[in-house]
């Protein structure tokens, strides 16, 4: 005979068959490429592809000597680079849905304690994320790239392949992208047990090596943006020690909450 279910279990008949798991998961990836798929044509539509990569490159175009330009090596580069461009910020702008698909998935299988805690860091990663990107190109690109001209000889002429400057963009859009993420590292390890606030606070010094080491690797060779980037991650690590305090306090088992009384 088993043991009735508990008038507290939060799951207490939400159990579904594998099988329509997963349906669910098929159902949740097509709405999630669904959504890639129509921002994908709004992009195409509008601005275009050829104006989307416009964009991209400003920064670089703006900071080359008066009457060069970007070059095309590839025989269908001028084709494929500014669609590489639509679809890659057609999934960028679809984070939202996209990750909204994937908690419609697993939130069923979710306590409210749970909930609390996952829910706040997609949300906040997405957006941390977001910052990071546009961080890099409104202001590190701005920096950078004069700089970099600068140090070009009178004998080179600067005209960069627009293949090799997207490589380069994406390269930097998910390191900034992941360097803002310092916070919902910190809030995690914390939250799991592996480290205290304490100790968090105790690794300060430590932590500005690390990302100093971080910025001069994955930033261009200038000082200007090696700064850009150390500085927001210490004031986010800042950020996490404290979300993490908060995060700890409302986000506690029932078990945890009865057992910290």
């Amino acid at each position: 005979m088993t043991d009735p279910v508990k008038p507290d279990d939060e799951l207490a008949g939400t159990e579904q068959p594998f099988v329509q798991h997963l349906f669910e998961l098929r159902d949740r990836l097509l709405y999630a490429l669904y959504g890639v798929g129509a921002v994908l044509l709004v992009l195409l539509l509008y601005p275009g592809p050829s104006q989307l990569y416009d964009f991209l490159a400003m920064p670089l175009v703006k900071a080359l000597p008066e009457g060069s330009r970007m070059i095309a090596v590839g025989v269908v580069s001028p084709f494929l680079v500014p669609i590489k461009v639509s679809v890659m910020a057609a999934i960028g702008l679809s984070l939202p849905w996209i990750l909204y698909q994937m908690w419609a998935f697993v939130a069923p299988g979710l306590y409210k304690h749970e909930k609390k805690l996952v829910l706040p860091l997609v949300t906040a990663s997405t957006f941390l994320f977001y910052l990071g990107a546009a961080f890099c190109y409104f202001f590190v690109f701005g920096q950078a790239f004069p700089a970099i001209q600068k140090m070009a000889p009178v004998s080179v002429a600067v005209s960069p392949d627009i293949e090799a400057y997207l490589d380069f963009v994406i390269t930097m859009f998910i390191a900034f992208g992941v360097a803002f993420e310092v916070p919902i590292v910190v809030v995690i390890l914390a939250r799991m047990g592996m480290v205290t606030v304490v100790q968090l606070k105790s690794f300060r010094t430590y932590f500005v090596v690390g990302a100093a080491a971080i910025s001069a690797l994955v930033t261009p060779p200038d000082p200007v943006s090696m700064i850009a980037l150390l500085i927001p991650m210490c004031v986010l690590y800042e950020v996490g020690i404290w979300a993490a305090q908060v995060f700890i306090k409302h986000t506690q088992a029932p078990e945890e909450e009865v057992s910290a009384r």
